[in-house]
């Protein structure tokens, strides 16, 4: 354990401390879903065991992605310098970074009712199954998609004890959202992927990966147009969703063109304000 402080850079690097848009699009989703369940009064601990649970899932996750492929992670420019792939850290010590994260999550998830809690361990299952899944599928994205939107199933339940239409709709909005930011993410890396043999979306629909990834955002406005509707959420709920909308066209035709790595990554990132945008529209759609 004394290499946690030994090596703290390099776990640091491990779970993308520095990168935090990862675990801010792992949480926004879930705190729509925990403002609509609370209908727009979530209590302080719901947002706070959430906003924790997505900062130590998201770390989690990042630990196991770094496991499974720190043998591909060598062989690709933007990744070779990962800790793993460098050798910066040992496997049994990402282990135990690992362990850590996911004893921290267990620790927020026994803070929220029984069936929330029983739910949770589906949350680890994709959490785990991600990794591996662009060895076996060129839509390695969409098991992300599911992966980053059981949060929304978890805050859902911790508030209404129960399920209903509301939080699947808003799952299936998040999980095309993540398949077309991820999709952009995987353009960065589509030739080196293509070298070693692992699969995504962006190598599936090659030159016309922009079609596909505004297929995929124009189901993350429709979906998002059904959650106000199940929800009757008034207009200025749907005035965000029309900026989104917005924000999903310039992004989808600015793919059009063969962009460089800075570009996509810069693209990418920005989806960040997606989730703001919703998460604003929601709000003031219950304080206004």
């Amino acid at each position: 354990m004394v290499f946690l402080w030994e090596k703290r850079e390099a776990v640091a690097r491990l779970i993308r401390l520095d990168k935090q848009y990862g675990t801010l699009l792992l949480l926004f989703p879930t705190l729509w879903s925990l403002i609509v369940a609370s209908e727009g009064k979530p209590s302080f601990s719901h947002v706070v065991i959430f906003i924790l649970g997505s900062f130590f899932m998201r770390s989690a996750g990042c630990v196991m992605n770094d496991m499974a492929d720190h043998r591909f992670d060598a062989k690709v420019d933007r990744t070779k310098d990962r800790p793993l792939a460098n050798k910066d850290l040992t496997l049994k010590e990402a282990l135990v970074v690992l362990a850590i994260f996911l004893t921290c999550a267990l620790v927020t998830v026994l803070m929220l009712n029984r069936y929330a809690f029983l739910l949770s361990f589906s949350a680890l299952f994709c959490a785990i199954i991600y990794p591996f899944a662009k060895r076996v599928t060129y839509l390695p994205q969409i098991v992300l998609g599911v992966a980053f939107s059981w949060g929304i199933i978890l805050a859902w339940a911790a508030v209404r004890n129960s399920l209903s239409v509301i939080p699947f709709l808003i799952l299936l909005a998040n999980l095309c959202w993540a398949a077309g930011y991820d999709t952009i993410y995987a353009l960065m890396d589509r030739e080196d992927d293509k070298k070693i043999g692992v699969k995504s979306t962006a190598i599936l629909f090659g030159e016309k990966s922009w079609v596909a990834v505004g297929g995929f955002y124009f189901l993350v406005v429709f979906f998002l147009a059904l959650v106000g509707r199940f929800a009757q959420l008034s207009g200025v709920y749907y005035a965000a969703i029309g900026g989104i909308t917005l924000f999903f066209v310039f992004q989808s035709f600015k793919l059009r063109k063969d962009l460089p790595r800075e570009t996509l990554f810069y693209l990418f990132r920005s989806n960040v304000w997606v989730g703001v945008l919703v998460l604003a529209g929601l709000i003031f759609n219950y304080y206004t």
